[in-house]
Formats: structure tokens, C-alpha cells, sequence
């Protein structure tokens, strides 16, 4: 019987992507690892891959189809012995979109008397999560009675095939958790103009109109979503520059013959690497009804690039030094600025450093990006009057940063220590050498 090749979840938070591309054809036969399509999530455009042997029997969604949803039918494979005169067999056939309809993002609504019977739900754990297994997985699994709950799959993002649970034993399956009962609904939040009532207010003047991209949507989502949800609470200090920007030309004049050049940036990534292990209870992230305590410190960098932004996290960077953090974040955020980075290596993190320095910001609020507990909004270096140590009057280089924190996760005293740890760390940076 011919099997569906599902639209993946390329990381843990992707519900729809665009398939950009398609690098098989009708008729192509292909092995597991096979590269099959380009698929655009949020963030980056990732390659697809084979779990199965077979033959393309049928293509049933077209290259450049925006919106599709996780787990919709892209393609159907045969296996050895079928052909396309199978197709019509396999319920993948009944729900494709015809081409123009989906090249368009058009999507007719059937006749009432017509409507497909609905597709029976993906197997899901039982803490509620989504089960990922290939189509011959989960017909294999059926009929040697396997439940696919049980079963660790070796695929790409653990996804369960084949040899998985052809390998594996029956078990009972367990039984399904009682339903709940229905909790209270809680009140909807206040909902914005619709895009008609916006668009109407705007009659007569002359403007475009920029339909938003997948980077975009999920940028508002989870930005709104954090600060609805989130209690920020924000701390602020001047940090003073000139120890730091002297020890600094001293380190990049040695370093010219390896080609390093470090910027301030990369110190202020040591710089709260380093302050997370010092206060260490910081080093955490909220987990809905729990707290999950890091013991390395990795932090994520918001990178600007065209119609949005990454966060690319750089790991264990308490104990990585200057120069391999600087060379590691050149590389992150060359390939960010290409949307070529690998969903690892801009998820995770505890923290987080924004800096709009560069662009003559002074100072600035940011919004905690969650599960991050907190992240550093950093302005320019400006000369300003302070006082020195001796009450004199002196000029020195001042930066001004905000933090903003997870209220749920640290508070106040804590987030105060912590700050003083990466003033301090920055005042002092040979410190962060020892």
C-alpha cells in the first residue's frame, strides 16, 4: 500500500513551513537519508530527508506552497511492486490541494456531501507530546501491535522508522489517561482592530501592503505572548568603559597575526557568561511548573538580520576564551544574516545580550525572550563627567544597560547581584582571564 511523506517538524516549535523546494521528482527512486526537499520553517531553510525506501509515486504538494501545516501529506512513496495506479488506494491522494489552488494559498471549501471523513489523529505520548514516525513505522507498528509511546526512534529528530519497530516486541499499550475535567475558561485576552477595520481607517491614503513571513509571525507571537505572560522587572547600572577599551587594543594588537579582532561585544558575552557561574542560581530557565538550573553557561545573542532576528546561543562560553567566542559569533552571525543556522544553534540558552550600541542607542528596554530568565539591553560607550574615586571631577567612557528579568524566575536581590557581577567583570576585565 503506497505511504504519505509528511510535511516534518523540523524543530520543536515549527506548526507550518513553506516548501521551498522539491530535489526529487516522479518516478525518482530514493533510500533512507536521501535528500528529498528545501523546507522554510521561521527561522532558516533546512533539508528534508528520506526515512523510507521506495519510489516517488506522486508529488501533492508544489514547490513554493506556502503554509503548510506539520504532518500534512506532501508526497505518497511506493514501495517495490507498486505503481501509481495504487495512488488511488492511499488516503494521502484524497486531500491534496489541487496545484493552482495551492501555489495561490486558495483553498476551496468542499460540498457538504463531499467533505473527506477526517484523518485519524497522530499517535501522542502520554505527557501529551507529539509521537514522530514515518508511515511504514506506524503500519508496521499497527499490525504487530506495537505501541509507538514505547519505542526510542533512531531518525532524524528522533523520529521513529522502520527498523525501529521492526526490531521492537509488542506491548500493551497503556491505557489512556481519563479526561480531565473541563477547566474554567479563562477570560480572552483583548484582542486588536482586525486587519479590515485597520485597513478601512486608511482609506483613500496611498500605501503598500507587506504580507508577513513566517519569521514574522512567530516573531509577534512569541514577543506578545512574552510580555502578556511574563512579569519583567528591569535593572539598570552605568558601566564605565576605559579599562576595557584599553586592554582591548592591547589584546587585538596581539592578535593581529591570527586574524582575530575583538570587539566590546565579545567581552560583554564573557562578561555574563562569567557572572552566571558566579551567581549561579541565575543560570536558570522557567519550565512552566518548575525552574531548570543550568550548570554551563550558554548565551544567546540577538543577531538583526533582514525582516527580523536570530538568537544564536553560544555554548559553554564560560569557558571558551576571548578569541574562540569571537570567532564563534563572526560565523553565527554570518550564517543567521544567510538564515542558514541549524535550529540547535538558536535554541537553548538561559540568558540573553541585545546590543544596539552600535547604532548610537543610548539605552533601551528589551523583552525577555522566553524560557530565558533575562536579557541584557545594551547602548553606547559615550564620554560623560563622573567623579572619580579621589571626588575629583573626571570624563570617562559610560555604557548604560538595562536588564530585563523573569520576575517567576529571579528576583530583585538576585538580579542585582548578578548585574553587579557583570559590572564588575567589564570595570575589571582581566578578571575575566584569571
Amino acid at each position: 500500500m503506497p505511504t504519505e511523506i509528511l510535511m516534518p517538524a523540523l524543530s520543536p516549535t515549527m506548526e507550518e513551513g513553506t516548501l521551498a523546494k522539491w530535489l526529487v521528482k516522479e518516478g525518482d527512486t530514493v533510500s533512507s537519508g536521501d535528500l528529498l526537499a528545501e523546507i522554510e520553517t521561521d527561522k532558516a531553510t533546512m533539508e528534508f530527508e528520506a526515512v523510507d525506501e521506495g519510489t516517488i509515486g506522486k508529488i501533492l504538494i508544489p514547490e513554493g506552497s506556502e503554509g503548510v501545516k506539520v504532518n500534512t501529506a506532501i508526497a505518497v512513496l511506493l514501495e517495490d511492486g507498486e505503481s501509481a495506479d495504487d495512488i488511488g488506494t492511499t488516503p494521502a491522494a484524497a486531500p491534496a490541494a489541487a496545484p493552482a489552488a495551492a501555489a495561490s494559498n486558495e483553498v476551496a471549501a468542499p460540498a457538504a456531501s463531499e467533505a473527506p471523513a477526517p484523518a485519524p489523529a497522530a499517535p501522542a505520548k502520554a505527557d501529551g507530546g507529539r509521537i514522530f514516525a514515518s508511515p511504514l513505522a506506524r503500519r508496521i507498528a499497527a499490525q504487530k501491535g506495537l505501541d509507538l509511546a514505547q519505542i526510542t526512534g533512531s531518525g532524524p529528530h528522533g523520529r521513529i522508522v522502520k527498523a525501529d519497530v521492526e526490531s521492537a516486541t509488542a506491548a500493551p499499550a497503556a491505557a489512556a489517561p481519563a479526561p480531565a475535567a473541563a477547566a474554567t475558561p479563562a477570560a480572552a485576552a483583548p484582542a486588536g482592530p482586525s486587519a479590515d477595520a485597520v485597513a478601512k481607517m486608511y482609506e483613500g491614503r496611498d500605501y503598500e501592503e507587506i504580507k508577513l513571513d513566517g519569521m514574522r509571525k512567530t516573531i509577534a507571537a512569541r514577543l506578545s505572548e512574552a510580555k502578556q505572560t511574563i512579569p519583567h522587572f528591569y535593572l539598570r547600572r552605568d558601566i564605565k568603559l576605559d579599562a576595557l577599551l584599553k586592554f582591548r587594543s592591547q589584546l587585538n594588537k596581539q592578535l593581529e597575526g591570527r586574524g582575530v579582532k575583538l570587539s566590546v561585544n565579545d567581552f560583554i558575552i564573557k562578561a555574563v557568561a562569567n557572572a552566571l557561574q558566579q551567581v549561579p542560581e541565575c543560570n536558570a530557565v522557567w519550565a512552566g511548573d518548575r525552574v531548570l538550573q543550568l550548570k554551563p553557561s550558554d548565551v544567546a545573542v540577538a543577531v538583526a538580520i533582514e525582516g527580523g532576528l536570530f538568537t544564536p546561543v553560544l555554548q559553554d562560553a564560560d569557558t571558551k576564551s576571548l578569541s574562540a567566542l569571537s570567532t564563534e559569533m563572526k560565523d553565527l552571525a554570518g550564517r543567521a544574516r544567510e538564515r542558514k543556522l541549524a535550529p540547535h544553534e538558536y535554541q537553548g540558552g538561559t540568558f540573553a545580550v541585545s546590543n544596539l550600541g552600535m547604532f548610537g542607542i543610548d539605552n533601551f528596554d528589551a523583552i525577555v525572550n522566553p524560557p530565558h530568565a533575562g536579557i541584557l539591553a545594551v547602548g553606547t560607550g559615550l564620554k560623560k563627567p563622573v567623579v572619580g574615586e579621589d571626588g575629583e571631577l573626571t570624563v570617562a567612557t559610560v555604557m548604560s544597560v538595562t536588564m530585563s528579568v523573569d520576575h517567576r524566575v529571579i528576583d530583585g536581590a538576585l538580579g542585582a547581584q548578578l548585574l553587579q557581577a557583570i559590572v564588575e567583570n567589564l570595570e575589571n576585565p582581566m578578571v575575566m582571564l584569571a
